[in-house]
């Protein structure tokens, strides 16, 4: 569902015509925040660090640097950076409030203090995105009204963004969009609990991670050819 709505959200980029694609992408980064969470909780018992977290965070940031260069050329973005890199401090943070160690919270601060000066020019989504992937962690283990922290930093950035912008009014539009944002993890939350009676094919390290640059390539070389 992360992929589905991350490329709806991208093929706005191929033609002005197809902006409405931005609405279903709100729920893209939440979702994968919550891929995140669910797979942090997993481990319930094991030491950290390991190799297995190396790894994990080894890969994020491979193709963070494989990612920047169809990212740009494709949405023309000058700044922040792809969205590995705030998974990246995303995952940093969330080992942070699952293991409480002293090396994870020292990778938890530093994610913190990174996004924090940095800042949503140079991270996406800026600190609240930083934080999202923990606050779902931990609403996966509380009550129902620890939704409500996920809720609040999934539609932070984007309110501030909009702001910014210029075009926050009482308009069918950025409500739209600030909805869709801030109903995302509480969608992905339910969505985590329910048992398709389909087969869902699993994303596996060998094609998952090389969908994001993979796509953004396909889609700047399918724009080349239709319209530019």
């Amino acid at each position: 569902m992360a992929m589905a709505t991350m490329l709806l959200d991208h093929l706005r980029y191929l033609n002005d015509a197809w902006s409405g694609t931005y609405v279903p992408g709100r729920l893209a980064f939440p979702l994968f925040c919550l891929a995140i969470a669910a797979n942090v909780a997993r481990d319930r018992h094991g030491p950290f660090p390991r190799a297995a977290h190396g790894r994990y965070l080894g890969w994020l940031l491979l193709f963070a640097l494989l990612s920047e260069w169809p990212y740009r050329a494709y949405t023309g973005f000058t700044h922040p950076s792809n969205v590995m890199p705030a998974l990246a401090l995303g995952l940093l943070v969330a080992w942070g409030a699952h293991y409480r160690t002293f090396f994870s919270l020292l990778g938890a601060a530093f994610a913190v203090a990174l996004a924090g000066v940095l800042g949503g020019d140079h991270v996406m989504y800026g600190l609240p995105g930083t934080l999202l992937p923990a606050a779902l962690l931990l609403a996966l283990r509380g009550p129902l009204i620890a939704w409500s922290v996920p809720m609040l930093l999934a539609f932070l950035p984007n309110f501030l963004e909009m702001r910014d912008g210029g075009v926050l009014a009482w308009e069918p539009w950025p409500l739209l969009v600030l909805t869709t944002a801030g109903l995302a993890p509480a969608f992905g939350l339910w969505l985590l609990g329910r048992r398709p009676d389909f087969p869902v094919p699993p994303v596996t390290r060998g094609w998952g991670y090389g969908f994001y640059p993979g796509h953004l390539a396909l889609l700047y070389l399918l724009r080349l050819a239709l319209f530019d």
